[in-house]
């Protein structure tokens, strides 16, 4: 399972990086403000992920009982949860835009991000829809499917985005319009699938619905704290960007904001690892399987132990060379020296996101989403936030200081976060035996 997701959330991730190389041209004023509207997209990303995670976590423990019906019902309130959902983020995230780009920082690059930031929350259902709809397909085991939507929505998205931004002469616009454009073929290959081929496992129809309450709670109680979790990430990234306006200036939140996107693909392995493991603690634990879960998580620790340190090395020996897609022209040109110095510190955090990411998703898998919600709280904001503002004003170190604290912030948290992990599995190795 996690070949073809470390595939398709690679492709995922090069969204928003092939956006940052075509924008990058315009200026650096440009790159920021895509920088700051960022945070605003993960939020999108965080809510489909997460109702796909309780998705996937209630779907697949229904799917290890053997129960059919009940797996094809609750893949209907699914669908209904999420366009819900995605209905009433539009409305909250489209009338507050302004006012949260203002608090974060955004200054004299406000009009670049109003301009891509209205687009891409218009076009919120695409992006929320897409991503949870993932969920229920790894549920049923079947992540090539995922694999193949996102490259037909990647290859789009890197042809639309020179077509809109410069031949059309639309600039931070025409990115977005190409963003959507691209997710919104995504979405109609995903209805087809469910729809009119009909040819996969769970059946999400009308038909199949049967208004359960309990349903409801079973994918809520993990997908609601795994949204919340995720949302709490683009929270901590409009916090550091603050952070970063403040020790420093807008440029360092071009430098985070592009730097990051690198980031993300380096660490996609990590996380495709981890996004898997849901699927396989989830059948095993609706089984009763307890020593299988112990298995798979120790498991998929030393994969994405592998997995880290073979981009860390990349990273951090062909810096020069990926930076250079991004400050190639105009002045975003003056970055280069400074991304290149953020790639080759952040990268000491890779080996410690392989045990982590696991870790946490452990809780996922066995319905335990206010735990993993709890941990990835307690990593950003109550030891990255702290340290980075140690650092950065404290110490004095400025945006440098800022990078060390993400490490040092991380380094501490997942190393708990995989104590705590291991002993909840024993524990229920041990009181169920």
């Amino acid at each position: 399972m996690s070949i073809p997701l470390i595939i398709s959330m690679l492709i995922t991730s090069i969204y928003n990086v092939v956006d940052a190389m075509w924008v990058s041209a315009l200026g650096a004023d440009a790159l920021a403000g895509i920088g700051f509207v960022t945070p605003i997209f993960m939020v999108l990303i965080g809510i489909g992920n997460g109702l796909g995670a309780g998705s996937s976590s209630a779907l697949s423990k229904y799917i290890g009982k053997k129960d059919k019906e009940l797996a094809d019902n609750a893949s209907a309130h699914s669908i209904i949860i999420t366009i819900v959902t995605s209905l009433l983020t539009t409305i909250i995230l489209y009338i507050s835009l302004k006012s949260i780009l203002i608090a974060m920082g955004v200054g004299n690059t406000i009009n670049f991000a109003m301009v891509y930031g209205k687009i891409i929350v218009l076009g919120s259902i695409l992006v929320i829809f897409s991503n949870s709809v993932y969920g229920m397909l790894r549920a049923e085991g079947d992540a090539n499917r995922t694999m193949y939507a996102m490259l037909i929505s990647s290859i789009l998205n890197i042809v639309l985005d020179p077509i809109f931004i410069y031949v059309l002469k639309l600039g931070v616009e025409g990115a977005a319009i190409a963003t959507l454009l691209s997710l919104f073929f995504v979405n109609v290959l995903l209805l087809y699938w469910f729809y009119i081929k009909k040819d996969t496992y769970l059946k999400p129809f009308l038909s199949k619905y049967s208004f359960s309450k309990d349903i409801y709670y079973d994918i809520l109680k993990v997908g609601l704290p795994a949204s919340l979790e995720l949302i709490n990430n683009a929270v901590f990234a409009a916090l550091f960007s603050l952070l970063l306006t403040y020790v420093a200036s807008t440029d360092a939140v071009a430098v985070y904001s592009t730097g990051w996107r690198i980031v993300t693909i380096g660490t996609t392995p990590v996380l495709a690892v981890a996004t898997a493991l849901i699927s396989v603690i989830g059948v095993n634990y609706g089984a009763k399987r307890y020593e299988n879960i112990q298995i798979a998580h120790r498991y998929s620790m030393k994969i994405s132990i592998v997995f880290s340190l073979i981009a860390m090395i990349i990273t951090y020996f062909f810096a020069n060379e990926i930076v250079y897609l991004f400050a190639y022209a105009g002045t975003s040109i003056r970055l280069a020296p400074q991304l290149v110095a953020f790639l080759s510190c952040i990268v000491l955090f890779y080996p410690t996101m392989a045990v982590g990411a696991t870790s946490t998703y452990v809780f996922q898998g066995t319905g335990r989403g206010i735990t993993a919600m709890f941990q990835t709280v307690l990593r950003e904001i109550g030891f990255t936030l702290t340290f980075a503002i140690l650092f950065a004003v404290v110490f004095g170190w400025g945006e440098y200081g800022a990078w060390f604290g993400i490490i040092f912030g991380e380094l501490i948290m997942n190393n708990i976060t995989m104590i705590w992990a291991d002993l909840y599995i024993k524990r229920l190795i041990k009181y169920n035996s």
